[in-house]
C-alpha cells in the first residue's frame, strides 16, 4: 500500500475516535436527557461506527495508529465537556465546526483517491462517511449551533484546532 494511503487511514481513524470522545464528553456533562441528547448519541454511535471501521482496515491493512491518540483521548472530552458547560447551542457549534472541517478534509481525500483510482475500497468508505458527517454538521445547525455565545470565536478556533489535530495525526 501507497504509504499516503497509510496516514489517510491513520488520521481518519483518529478523527473518528476524537468525535467518539467529544460526544462523550457531552452527554457525560449534559447528560442522557439533556437538549440534543438524541442527536448526540444518534451522531456518537455513527461516529463508533466509522471508528470501528477504520480500526478493521487499520489491522487489516498493517497502519499504525497515531501516537497521539491517548491525547485526543483526553483533548477530545475535554472539548465535548467544555462546549457542553457553555451550553447546549455551543456543543452544537462544536459539532458543526468539526463536521464542516471533517468535510473539507474528506473531499481532499476523495479528490486524491478518485484521480489516483487505486483504493476503491478507502475511496467508498471515505464518500459514505463524509456524507453522514455532512448530516451531523446539518442536523447541529438546524440544532442552533450559529446561535452560540461568541459562535464566530468558537467556531473558528475550533476549526483550526481540528486542522492542526489532522496534520499531526498524518505524520505521528
Amino acid at each position: 500500500m501507497k504509504p499516503d494511503r497509510s496516514s489517510m487511514v491513520r488520521v481518519d481513524q483518529a478523527g473518528e475516535y476524537g468525535a467518539t470522545r467529544i460526544y462523550a464528553g457531552q452527554l457525560a456533562v449534559m447528560g442522557e436527557r439533556g437538549p440534543h441528547a438524541t442527536e448526540i448519541r444518534a451522531m456518537a454511535l455513527q461516529e463508533e461506527e466509522h471508528r470501528a471501521r477504520f480500526d478493521a482496515m487499520m489491522t487489516e491493512r498493517g497502519v499504525r495508529p497515531t501516537l497521539l491518540q491517548p491525547f485526543w483521548s483526553v483533548a477530545g472530552f475535554a472539548l465535548g465537556a467544555g462546549t457542553a458547560l457553555i451550553g447546549p447551542k455551543a456543543a452544537m457549534a462544536c459539532t458543526a465546526a468539526i463536521e464542516e472541517e471533517i468535510d473539507q478534509h474528506y473531499t481532499a481525500q476523495l479528490d486524491d483517491l478518485e484521480q489516483q483510482g487505486d483504493d476503491p475500497e478507502l475511496a467508498g468508505i471515505v464518500h459514505k462517511f463524509r456524507d453522514e458527517e455532512r448530516e451531523h454538521r446539518d442536523a447541529a445547525l438546524a440544532a442552533g449551533a450559529e446561535e452560540a455565545v461568541a459562535y464566530p470565536l468558537l467556531h473558528g478556533a475550533i476549526r483550526l484546532g481540528c486542522r492542526l489535530a489532522i496534520r499531526l495525526s498524518e505524520r505521528i
